[in-house]
């Protein structure tokens, strides 16, 4: 039902001073920026092999300026959303009510370049609260226009989200929205002893959704926590970013097999960040 983790939504009170932050993390322009007239909010768009990170500020009134502002109000700067891509976004809002689940109607948006004047469109409809427990999610599905694709990433910068960090509450209901209604593929589920929880990780275009369980008797309520970015050469990554200014973690050897992980410390957006490299 699900095909992509399509976008990340980052709410930001200055899209300027985001947009810089983020061109130096990501080591290249962002291929969009523009305005959503009727949510009352404005847009830069950095885009990857896999995935794309929109930067979402408001700007005026309506249901998106809302989201940000009380986001930022609550927590500051931070990670607020994650979109799923469908091939027929029809097909899904049918499965769902199908179901059992009470789906919106699905909506048309559109958003412009404020550059170029180029348009882009789209179908979405947002989850209900006993499938996103507590991440704000929505379903999408592109309908016209596309976002400008990269020629070739440098060896230094990003080139594609490697995984999205969620934690929960309660494993074995995310298992049960994320494979069986989702239908997500489960690559892997465990439990780590010495850090004392489970881990889940799901898999869907070249993207790891890892779940970190950390039990306890509350309702289910599942939260984004941050994001890991492959590069191809971490350590020409690592000099790149701290000759800009920004503060990195030394390089180490990552949890996974094969992998050199450095934690980027500063300019994020209060977004917990990891850069990864897989060198195997």
């Amino acid at each position: 039902m699900i095909s992509t983790v399509d976008h990340l939504i980052i709410a930001v009170q200055d899209l300027n001073e985001a947009e810089q932050n983020y061109k130096k993390i990501f080591g290249a322009n962002p291929v969009w920026r523009g305005d959503h007239k009727e949510l009352g909010t404005t847009n830069v768009i950095f885009n990857f092999k896999n995935t794309y990170l929109e930067l979402l500020a408001s700007k005026g009134e309506g249901l998106g300026a809302m989201l940000v502002n009380n986001a930022i109000e609550e927590n500051g700067d931070g990670l607020i959303g994650v979109v799923f891509g469908a091939a027929n976004i029809t097909e899904a809002s049918k499965s769902l009510i199908e179901k059992g689940f009470a789906i919106t109607e699905i909506s048309e948006g559109e958003g412009q370049n404020n550059n170029s004047k180029e348009l882009r469109k789209w179908k979405n409809f947002f989850l209900p609260q006993e499938l996103s427990r507590g991440i704000f999610s929505f379903i999408i599905e592109h309908t016209e226009g596309s976002l400008k694709k990269h020629d070739e990433y440098a060896y230094d910068s990003i080139n594609k989200l490697d995984h999205l960090v969620i934690n929960t509450n309660d494993a074995d209901g995310f298992i049960q929205i994320y494979q069986n209604i989702f239908k997500i593929r489960l690559a892997l589920d465990k439990v780590i002893e010495h850090w004392d929880s489970r881990m889940l990780f799901f898999r869907l275009n070249k993207t790891t959704i890892e779940v970190v369980e950390k039990r306890d008797e509350k309702e289910p309520k599942d939260s984004l926590w941050g994001l890991a970015w492959e590069v191809e050469n971490i350590k020409e990554a690592h000099k790149r970013l701290t000759n800009n200014g920004v503060e990195m973690t030394s390089i180490k050897k990552g949890v996974k097999e094969n992998t050199l992980v450095s934690t980027i410390k500063s300019h994020t957006n209060n977004v917990p960040t990891l850069l990864i490299e897989h060198t195997n």
